[in-house]
């Protein structure tokens, strides 16, 4: 695959942008590794090569285990996450495919009682940052390292 465009070299503004975006993420007090997870998600559901790769490589580097990525897949079909995980993951299901059905109730009070008000919110800030990640690198052909 080769790459379309630079989105950068074409408006750095919006990289600007994006780099704000994940400044807050990183600011926020959600676990690195369950951050990670989230976005490795995300970028499962929307298709993102160059985003699976990039995170998962952080997710280990952090300390993620390989199992638990490998299985985050189908995260539901394994004993891996914690409960507290499983209402996450959940819920970045459901805000990623928003538009099949939304998010439930069940799904919103679980992640609730997970993380919190400002947890929550701070999911959809990550979930929505990632998502938007997903598409500038699909649309444009970011090419993921190899390495």
């Amino acid at each position: 695959m080769k790459e379309r465009m630079s989105i950068k070299k074409a408006d750095k503004r919006i990289y600007e942008c994006m780099d704000q975006a994940d400044d807050l993420v990183q600011a926020f007090e959600i676990e690195p590794k369950i951050k990670e997870l989230v976005k490795v998600r995300v970028s499962q559901l929307n298709g993102c090569g160059y985003c699976i790769n990039y995170h998962t490589k952080e997710a280990r580097r952090i300390g993620e285990t390989e199992r638990r990525l490998y299985a985050l897949s189908a995260w539901w079909e394994t004993p891996f996450f914690t409960r507290d995980e499983r209402a996450i993951l959940k819920f970045t299901d459901e805000v990623t495919l928003i538009s099949k059905g939304g998010v439930t109730d069940e799904t919103f009070d679980n992640a609730l009682h997970a993380v919190g008000e400002k947890g929550v919110a701070q999911l959809v800030f990550i979930i929505s940052t990632t998502g938007t990640w997903n598409r500038i690198a699909i649309s444009t052909h970011m090419v993921a390292e190899e390495n």
